[in-house]
C-alpha cells in the first residue's frame, strides 16, 4: 500500500491495527508516551446545522472536504468499516488505510474514531465528534494520538506533524461548510 498502489479494502477488513489501546479516542484516554492533539471549534448553530454536519461526518465529508479521496466499505457510523483515504495526485497518491473502531451515531453528541492499518504512514487513532450544546452551538472536536511510522512520514519529521495539524484544521472547515448547508467537499 502506498505510492502508486491501490490498497485492497477487502484485505484490510481483518488486518491488525498498528497501535495499542484501540478505542482510546472515545474517552480521550491516550496511550502513555504517545503524542496527542485535541482541537475543538464552533462550526455552526442550531439543530438543523448539527444534523447537516452529522450527516456529512458519517458520509466521510470531513475527509473529502480536506482534499482526500475516499474509498470505503460503508459509512463512518459502522464500526468495522474500512476506509482508504488517498492524498496526492490521482495516479501518484498515497493510500492511507484505516478502520472504524467505534461510532456514536445518535444523540446530541455524535462521532466516530478510526485506527491505522498496515500501510498507513502513521500509527494511531483519530476521532471526529460533533456536539450540540444546550445553548445551540455546534462544536466539532478532533482527537488524535499517533506516531509517524511510514518511511515518508519518518523522513518528513516535524513537517509530518505540521501536515497532521493542517488536516485537523481542514476537517473543521469541512464540518463548518456542512453545518452551513454547503457540501463538505466544496
Amino acid at each position: 500500500m502506498g505510492l502508486l498502489r491501490a490498497a485492497d479494502l477487502d484485505r484490510l477488513r481483518d488486518a491488525p491495527f498498528t497501535y495499542p489501546d484501540v478505542g482510546a479516542t472515545r474517552e480521550a484516554r491516550y496511550p502513555a508516551g504517545w503524542p496527542h492533539l485535541e482541537r475543538t471549534a464552533v462550526v455552526g448553530s442550531g439543530r438543523p446545522a448539527f444534523e447537516r454536519a452529522a450527516a456529512a461526518l458519517f458520509d466521510w465529508g470531513c475527509q473529502r472536504g480536506a482534499g482526500l479521496r475516499v474509498r470505503a466499505t460503508g459509512p463512518a457510523s459502522e464500526p468495522g468499516a474500512v476506509v482508504v483515504l488517498t492524498a496526492g495526485l490521482p495516479r501518484l497518491g498515497y493510500d492511507i488505510p484505516c478502520r472504524v473502531v467505534w461510532a456514536q451515531p445518535d444523540g446530541d453528541e455524535r462521532g466516530f474514531g478510526y485506527g491505522t492499518l498496515p500501510g498507513h504512514p502513521e500509527s494511531g487513532e483519530e476521532a471526529f465528534l460533533l456536539r450540540l450544546d444546550p445553548d445551540g452551538q455546534v462544536l466539532f472536536t478532533t482527537r488524535v494520538f499517533s506516531r509517524m511510522t511510514g518511511p515518508v512520514a519518518r523522513l518528513a519529521g516535524p513537517v509530518g506533524r505540521r501536515v497532521q495539524e493542517l488536516a485537523l484544521t481542514a476537517y473543521a472547515r469541512a464540518a463548518r461548510r456542512a453545518a452551513g448547508g454547503r457540501a463538505a467537499g466544496g
